[in-house]
């Protein structure tokens, strides 16, 4: 979603548009507010994917949190945000199912991390010090799925995980709502990681990150960003090894260049991902940072 906004260029009035005209923080890098000011655009990418082939489309709600939304001063708008998204994807999911009920495709909401960081201080001076408490982080992840399960989500995606503790309070979040309502979802879990070591940002290897979290019901495990599919198969493979849940793999378009752009194409991306699949190693498959329609339809 966000590599093809991104192509769009759209300048900071196209990503304002009239509601936030006169709105006092910059806005031209918060994705999320789109399903607001251009939610055409936003329709037109989740259909472009589904045309391509993808079963599963996410919502464009990634940094919607209150967290998340915070520097753009748009944290009142938390729920209206997540609903509005999730019933986008939702109109445009269902459109294909009906020319294709044999080929279900599902919506999936979309929870990414925030900068506030639970097992890490953001003081060098101060190692205690935690911007938020659990309890903040919890209530944080619990607004947003208010807002996806009432727009209308099949599943609940938590994703891009850097920080454990952090997930899980979006996982305890998730797991606190299905309680209060007496419903559950699907619940898909992705972490990232942030070298070749195939550790976390936080410092937890592959085995550790999956420990920390086993307890949860989850459809699935999986990784996702930062690396493309060759950095990502040993940490795979070890996933794929140790979960005895289905396993997700959306890498990036390979490696950022010294323009800061992903430039794997859409044959190679998804020759690398079928010897992972021919492996036994995935069940899930897709791609993140850098992945337009095209990688999607030869994946």
């Amino acid at each position: 979603m966000g590599t093809v906004i991104h192509a769009h260029k759209l300048s900071e009035g196209d990503v304002r548009g009239e509601r936030f005209a006169g709105h006092s923080c910059e806005l031209k890098n918060c994705t999320d507010v789109l399903v607001l000011t251009r939610p055409k655009l936003v329709a037109e990418i989740h259909r472009n994917f589904l045309q391509a082939g993808a079963d599963i489309i996410e919502t464009d709600t990634f940094n919607a949190t209150r967290f998340g939304l915070a520097d753009f001063g748009l944290s009142e708008w938390v729920y209206e945000i997540n609903t509005t998204a999730a019933r986008l994807a939702r109109r445009e999911a269902d459109r294909f199912n009906e020319l294709t009920p044999n080929k279900p495709r599902f919506v999936a909401g979309s929870m990414g991390p925030t900068s506030v960081c639970l097992s890490m201080s953001p003081k060098a001076e101060d190692p205690g010090y935690r911007a938020a408490t659990f309890d903040q982080m919890v209530e944080n992840y619990l607004e947003q799925v208010r807002g996806l399960v009432d727009g209308g989500v099949d599943i609940l995606l938590a994703e891009t995980a850097f920080d454990t503790l952090s997930l899980k309070a979006c996982l305890y979040a998730i797991e606190e709502y299905f309680q209060q309502q007496r419903i559950r979802l699907p619940v898909m879990v992705s972490g990232t990681i942030v070298g070749k070591d195939g550790r976390t940002l936080s410092g937890q290897t592959i085995e550790a990150f999956w420990i920390s979290i086993s307890h949860f019901d989850m459809l699935s495990v999986g990784l996702n960003c930062s690396l493309g599919p060759e950095q990502m198969r040993p940490h795979i493979e070890t996933l794929a090894r140790i979960a005895p849940v289905p396993v997700s793999c959306y890498p990036n378009a390979g490696l950022p260049n010294e323009m800061g752009e992903f430039d794997e194409s859409p044959e190679r991306m998804a020759e690398v991902l079928r010897d992972f699949a021919a492996c036994g190693w995935l069940n899930l498959v897709g791609g993140c940072c850098g992945t337009t329609p095209e990688h999607v339809r030869q994946i």
